[in-house]
This record gives structure tokens, sequence and C-alpha cells, in this order.
């Protein structure tokens, strides 16, 4: 049998500087894992928003022109439920992305080697804590920006396929389709690549910083769906009370329009053609309806601001981990620190 090499120690790995090579060697299989992640999703999409979508469209028009009196019809049912099951699941697994990266960065790129002590012995060799640092943020930066963007782009390309062609296809403002077709996305992805840097190196633990990091990108999701609606100017549509409510898109609020113009909270009776509800309104002073929401035309400025923020937020945290980094390994001896010479 044929003695197999040893591998290099880090000291002698170290005589070479640090860089994107090094780091790709050393996290190889997650490397290769979120390449073929990438690579699969992007088939899919490209499958889904080319013979699925135009098979899914041919049976829809079938069932409009034949179904639509409402007697016993025939229509290519299953592909209008493929299509529908295909594009649920590439949703939801490009939703699940950025919780993807940041509990790979807090458990695997910097809780287990800060926990098992090999980050430390690099510091002590020809590796700086801020260049360890650096490199580990740069170079799965580059690949999850690169990645996340490609997908969201083929995701945006299909959906727009199916628009008004799939009557069951996802809305614009859908919560989850909202997102994954726009550069939102990439960033709650690079959110979860600062938030697993900052868990892993202020816990310094595995697991811990596993959960950390898929706690600070829900907390970030949660807050980015919440702030989102605000944070561009939206519409408001007045309708009367027999028409009920107008208005289609982001919805931000919505009630009743009283005869002095206040907008008060809505009691849920309906229009005035339901029984009753007309006393009702007359009793609050209600003249109409009206709904406040975001058009279709505001989705790139809803998209735009809401990525700003998420961006300046993993700014924040990648700001936050070098400080606390620099703070925790003031006292970590260098290799290139000279003892004093002696007399």
């Amino acid at each position: 049998m044929t003695a197999l090499a040893p591998s290099p120690t880090l000291s002698e790995t170290s005589r070479t500087t640090p860089g994107a090579g090094w780091l790709l060697r050393l996290h190889r299989p997650a490397l290769y894992l979120w390449i073929g992640a990438v690579a699969i999703l992007a088939v899919v999409l490209l499958w889904l928003g080319g013979p699925l979508t135009d098979t899914a469209a041919t049976a829809w028009r079938e069932y409009d022109k034949a179904c639509s009196n409402g007697g016993s019809c025939r229509y290519d049912q299953d592909s209008i439920v493929r299509y529908k099951d295909v594009y649920a699941y590439t949703t939801a697994a490009l939703t699940a992305l950025p919780f993807v990266v940041a509990a790979w960065a807090g458990a695997a790129l910097f809780g287990r080697e800060l926990e098992h002590g090999t980050a430390q012995l690099a510091w002590t060799q020809s590796l700086s804590p801020t260049r360890w640092l650096t490199t580990k943020l740069i170079v799965p930066a580059v690949l999850v920006t690169a990645g996340t963007g490609l997908l969201v782009a083929l995701h945006r390309v299909m959906w727009t396929a199916g628009s008004g062609r799939i009557n069951t296809a996802d809305a614009w403002y859908a919560n989850l389709t909202l997102h994954t077709n726009g550069p939102t996305t990439v960033a709650f992805a690079l959110t979860g690549l600062a938030g697993g840097a900052l868990a892993g190196v202020l816990l310094r633990r595995t697991l811990p910083a596993l959960v950390l990091a898929l706690a600070c990108v829900a907390a970030l999701r949660f807050l980015a769906d919440r702030l989102m609606p605000h944070l561009w100017p939206a519409v408001t549509q007045v309708s009367s009370l027999a028409d009920g409510y107008r208005g289609s898109g982001l919805g931000v609020d919505s009630g009743l329009v009283t005869a002095t113009g206040a907008h008060i909270a809505d009691p849920g009776c309906g229009p005035t053609f339901v029984a009753g509800c007309k006393t009702v309104y007359a009793d609050l002073d209600a003249t109409g309806f009206y709904t406040t929401y975001h058009p279709e035309s505001h989705y790139w400025p809803l998209q735009l601001t809401t990525t700003a923020l998420l961006l300046a937020a993993t700014a924040a945290l990648t700001v936050a981990t070098f400080v606390l980094l620099r703070r925790s390994t003031a006292t970590v001896p260098r290799a290139d620190d000279k003892a004093a010479p002696t007399a």
C-alpha cells in the first residue's frame, strides 16, 4: 500500500500568507455543498420558469374555456398542481438560505474554530486576529452574494413568466415572494453571515453560536417585515360604504372614514348591503372606507430602502464583531513579536 503523505501542520501552512485559497481548502465541504445547492435550485427555477409555467398556463386556459359555466369539464389539473408545488418548494428554499448561512457561519466558520482553539493557534503564527476575521468574512460574503443574487434573479424571471398567465400565481406582495424576488434576500444572507460571525466570536461555542445566529436572522426578518411598509410613502384610497374596500397591494392600514374625515377602526361588519351594517355605520358616523397600501409601482423603492436598512445592520454587526475580537485578543502573542534582546 502507498503511504499517505502527512497533512501539513499549521506552522507549515502559515509560512505562506493565508488568503482565500487557505479558507476555501479549510471549508471545502461547505463550498461544495453551497455550489451544489445553488446549482440545483438554479436548474429547478429555470425548469419552473419555462416548461412548467407553459404547461400550467395552458391548463389554466383550458380551465377558463371549458369550466367557466360550472359544469363538468376536463383540464390538465396535474400541471397546475405541479407548478404550485414546485413554486412553493423553491420559494421556501430560497427563503431559508439566509438561515442556512447564519447557522454555518455561527457554528462551523467561527464557533467551532474558537471552541477547539485552532483560531487561537493561528493567531500565534503569521495570522493576526483581524486578518483572520477579515478573510473569513470577505471570501464567504462574495460567494454568498453571488449565489443568492443569481437565485433571486432567476426567481424573479420565473415569477414574471407566470404573472398574468397562472391564475393562482402569488401576488407581488405575498410575503415570501416579496423578498425572494428582490435584493432583500441577498441582504438577509449577508446579515446571517455577519450575525454568525458575531455569535461565534461572542460565545466561542458551536451550538450556542448557531442558535444565536439563527435568532439574529429571524429577528431582523421580523423587523424588516414590520418596517418595510413604512419605509416609503403609501397611497390612501377612499371608497363608499356600498363599494367596500378598494385598492390592492402591500397593505399598511385600513378602516372607516367618518363625516369629519377622521380614520377609525373597522368594526368588521362589511358593506352596507349586509343586514344591520348600515345602522352600525350610521352610529359611528361613517361615510366610507379607507385603504392605505403600496401599489406595485412601489416595489423597487420598498426593496431598496429595506435592503439599505439590512446592509446597515450587517455593517453594524460586522463592526461589533471586529471590536469584540480586538478586545478579547489584545493579549494574544504574535509570532512577529520579537523578544527584546538580552545583554
